[in-house]
């Protein structure tokens, strides 16, 4: 679960499984005469719109700190519980596309090893010695992807992981900040030839963000963002957040991203 703390005292909160949506609303749209389209498409695609479905249980059943705040999905335990969510996700997605399975797998692990070198901007969080049931995790899950990857060709794998790893930090631009600010996200592959670029983000009013270099087939892509506003930050207990984000109903944030030379 993404959780913003607001300045005006309420909790916004953004389920992981609807930001990842957001991010293959992304991937569905890039490519263009400089920007080579992903490939193969639907997997891509498929794999970056459910590449956080191992948080779909928690996400069933929020919980709180002992300081009565609910964490933001950095701050939850990935204890033994959410990494058997984790491995789930993997076999799930890989029944119905080993494709898109290997590439969900491949971000999991690679979120605990800064993303194994993908993106230099923005820098990301080290992470530092990883507990050891966490380096089990990462160890069975890369022998499976390694045994699945055989099928498939390594350098668009390696693309295709670099492109996710975008989509997803592009998404969670939107999604984190309750004040956008101009970031820089990248390198972003611009083909399968080796060629990339940094993507500049700069917000010029209201939910409006202006795109350079521009990597989509529209001329303007509108990203629409669910989430719930809570009207507190502090709760007695678990149950007392749950019944607060249960009878919140959802609303929805709409980000508009702009080509430069047309805006």
């Amino acid at each position: 679960m993404i959780v913003r703390h607001e300045s005006d005292g309420s909790t916004v909160m953004i389920t992981q499984n609807d930001h990842a949506l957001v991010s293959g609303l992304f991937a569905a749209h890039w490519g263009n005469a400089s920007f080579e389209r992903a490939h193969p498409y639907q997997s891509v695609v498929r794999a970056t719109s459910f590449h956080d479905r191992g948080w779909i249980d928690y996400e069933t059943s929020p919980r709180v700190h002992a300081d009565g705040h609910t964490p933001n999905y950095r701050d939850v335990p990935n204890d033994e519980k959410q990494l058997r969510a984790f491995r789930w996700a993997s076999d799930w997605l890989s029944g119905i596309d080993p494709y898109a399975g290997l590439l969900s797998a491949r971000h999991r692990s690679g979120l605990y090893q800064n993303r194994y070198g993908a993106i230099t901007h923005p820098a990301l969080v080290n992470r530092g010695t990883l507990p050891e049931d966490i380096k089990t995790f990462i160890a069975a899950s890369e022998t499976q992807q390694a045994q699945a990857a055989v099928a498939f060709n390594t350098d668009e794998l390696s693309v295709n992981y670099n492109l996710l790893q975008v989509w997803d930090m592009m998404s969670l631009y939107v999604c984190s900040t309750p004040n956008l600010a101009p970031a820089t996200i990248g390198p972003a592959p611009k083909n399968y030839r080796g060629d990339s670029v940094l993507l500049s983000l700069t917000p010029q009013e209201t939910n409006e963000i202006q795109l350079d270099p521009w990597p989509f087939d529209v001329p303007e892509l509108v990203a629409n963002v669910v989430y719930r506003r809570l009207g507190k930050q502090i709760f007695v207990d678990d149950a007392d957040l749950r019944e607060a984000y249960f009878k919140t109903a959802p609303a929805v944030m709409a980000f508009r991203f702009v080509n430069r030379i047309h805006a």
